[in-house]
């Protein structure tokens, strides 16, 4: 695909603008420089998580939580909406600049996602998440991007090979996009603050076979989407846990070019070298977690997590054998068509 031309990203630009001057006002009149450099080193770990945000399905709240959680011995819940919090810029920008591309997107799917989202992850918020303790937060996060990497390490090849879509998806848009919505938003995303996403990108690239220059700006889409519909929830009921806010006014800045500046590089590197890093790294958090809390969790907890990552992976199997009954000999061409330019 073509690079952009300069005039198609003036959305973009236009959204920077208005992002930094609003925050150069806020800092300023709120004398709050102190707050931004307090939590620089946020603000260095988002570097990472934000460039993850748009290059894989992944939000960058999947960096961001560990680090705030794991790394700086912070409350999960305060994780949790910095997440929120930070993909609401990060991925939004992400997915203005993946408009201003005209990226393909799978809209069929996709809009049903967002509908599903916009019900359940208020939800979730409500009745879910106030029942889950801190601790199964954390195990949560960690058995849901676990689960992620291995999915790569034996799919990645198989995954990366995928063009269009099979031409039996159209079935499954309506239903399986209002489910992803519904479900994963109230509880992934209302309990962790991420994982929607890898839910959607998972239905796509595992049912319905999608290319992953489909798949990931998809997922990148409705992880902005629910972002701004959790952070507003949040908001509005006035329940945003305290450090979020100082967390956010030093990691905004950074994750706003972030995570566009991932999904343009990953078009040049290519999507498979970075999906499986990041895969290695979610494994990884998974035994960091394991290794901080067997005080509480101990052997049982381990094989209760273990078997969470076995129980998903078996899900996305499932997933994949109904995805393999499609023919491939032809590709869905109607999907495909670039995404519609915000101004249109």
């Amino acid at each position: 695909m073509a690079a952009a031309a300069p005039k198609n990203l003036r959305p973009w630009f236009l959204w920077l603008g208005l992002f930094y001057a609003a925050w150069i006002l806020i800092v300023v009149t709120g004398g709050l420089w102190k707050d931004v450099t307090e939590h620089w080193g946020i603000a260095v770990a988002m570097a990472v998580g934000s460039y993850a945000a748009g290059a894989t399905p992944m939000g960058g709240g999947t960096v961001g939580f560990p680090v705030l959680v794991l790394l700086f011995d912070q409350p999960a819940t305060l994780g949790r909406d910095f997440s929120f919090a930070v993909q609401s810029i990060g991925m939004t920008s992400a997915s203005i600049f993946i408009f201003c591309r005209r990226q393909p997107l799978e809209w069929p799917m996709l809009r049903w996602a967002m509908v599903g989202s916009l019900i359940g992850t208020p939800l979730g918020i409500f009745f879910i998440a106030p029942l889950i303790s801190p601790l199964v937060i954390k195990v949560t996060f960690a058995v849901i991007w676990c689960s992620f990497g291995v999915l790569h390490l034996y799919r990645l090849r198989e995954i990366s090979r995928h063009e269009g879509l099979a031409p039996g998806a159209h079935r499954f848009d309506r239903n399986a996009g209002f489910l992803v919505g519904l479900l994963a938003g109230a509880t992934a995303a209302a309990v962790t603050g991420v994982g929607i996403d890898m839910v959607l990108y998972a239905v796509l690239v595992l049912l319905c076979q999608a290319d992953l220059k489909i798949a990931i700006p998809t997922s990148v889409v409705i992880m902005a989407f629910t972002s701004l519909v959790g952070i507003a929830t949040k908001g509005l009921t006035h329940t945003i846990q305290p450090g979020v806010f100082g967390n956010w006014l030093a990691a905004a800045p950074v994750v706003i070019l972030g995570a566009p500046l991932g999904a343009f590089i990953v078009d040049k590197i290519g999507r498979a070298p970075t999906l499986m890093f990041v895969s290695i790294l979610c494994i990884g958090q998974f035994a960091w977690t394991m290794r901080n809390e067997w005080l509480q969790l101990g052997v049982s907890g381990l094989a209760w997590s273990l078997g969470g990552v076995l129980l998903f992976n078996l899900g996305f199997e499932w997933l994949h054998r109904i995805g393999g009954h499609f023919d491939r000999r032809k590709v869905r061409t109607h999907i495909c068509k670039p995404a519609p330019h915000p101004g249109n």
